[in-house]
């Protein structure tokens, strides 16, 4: 992966993506959205990588938009230009709840804006405990409804607590975004990334196709139908059931042994 805005290695199968604005509280740039976007969906077609996780450097995960570089320069753009723009943010959105693999979130400080947004995308989220979360939007003119916000966190928190974030923008600590369900874990900071390599170890070493299915069902099932969601389940897992890890997770069961799934890293 050639990346300019971001850092990007690759340890084993998985994929770590840290977004290196420290001295901005990896606020993001026009380019940082283009890159995270088209990297996410290269990585849809690399077999090796089985688990994704992005994270922040310094004492921020991400706080949003860059003030000068994006904010004062959609203040000059035209309504096309200004729609060009959102739906780029929400094009990230989408590449990431596409990518068959699981990507953590790896909370290592203020979670604000945009970067609450991709949190939220994120299939876990686990936070240091001075990650404090808000979906500011409307503390600048703007709908709390933003890049699937409004689509994700009910679903995550329910109607009520989503409501709140959305409409009022206010800030929550790590402990309350825990309780409501919208952090995974929380942990002291240099337990951050202990606690997030584990998580990425043990979805690397899981059935890549099981988990792409698993993430799969829950973005097509939200607006299915219970009999329409049962008919894909039976199908899914009726082809499933023909794959190799299917014998495999049977007879290391039988043998009281952990799988070894296929292309599972050494």
């Amino acid at each position: 992966m050639n990346v300019r805005s971001f850092r990007y290695e690759e340890a084993g199968a998985v994929a770590l993506i840290t977004l290196d604005r420290p001295e901005a509280m990896n606020a993001l740039t026009f380019d940082v959205y283009r890159e995270l976007t088209d990297t996410l969906r290269a990585l849809a077609g690399r077999n090796g990588v089985r688990a994704v996780v992005l994270t922040g450097r310094g004492r921020a995960f991400c706080t949003g938009g860059d003030v000068k570089e994006i904010i004062g320069e959609l203040l000059k753009f035209d309504r096309s230009r200004l729609l060009a723009f959102t739906r780029l943010t929400c094009d990230l959105v989408r590449a990431m709840r596409a990518l068959p693999q699981p990507i953590i979130a790896s909370l290592n400080g203020t979670v604000a804006g945009a970067g609450a947004a991709i949190a939220l995308a994120a299939d876990f989220r686990v936070a240091a405990d001075t990650a404090r979360i808000a979906f500011l939007f409307v503390k600048v003119g703007l709908s709390g409804a933003d890049m699937g916000a409004a689509h994700l966190l009910p679903r995550v928190v329910g109607l009520g607590r989503a409501t709140e974030l959305l409409m009022t923008g206010d800030f929550i600590d790590a402990a309350e975004a825990l309780r409501i369900g919208l952090y995974h874990r929380v942990v002291s900071p240099e337990r951050l990334a202990p606690e997030t390599g584990a998580l990425a170890g043990r979805l690397a070493r899981g059935p890549a196709a099981g988990l792409a299915a698993t993430k799969d069902a829950l973005n097509r099932e939200m607006h299915m139908s219970l009999e329409e969601a049962l008919d894909h389940e039976a199908a899914v897992q009726a082809e499933l059931m023909q794959a190799p890890d299917f014998r495999e997770g049977f007879e290391a069961f039988i043998a009281k042994r952990p799988p070894r799934f296929e292309g599972t890293p050494e």
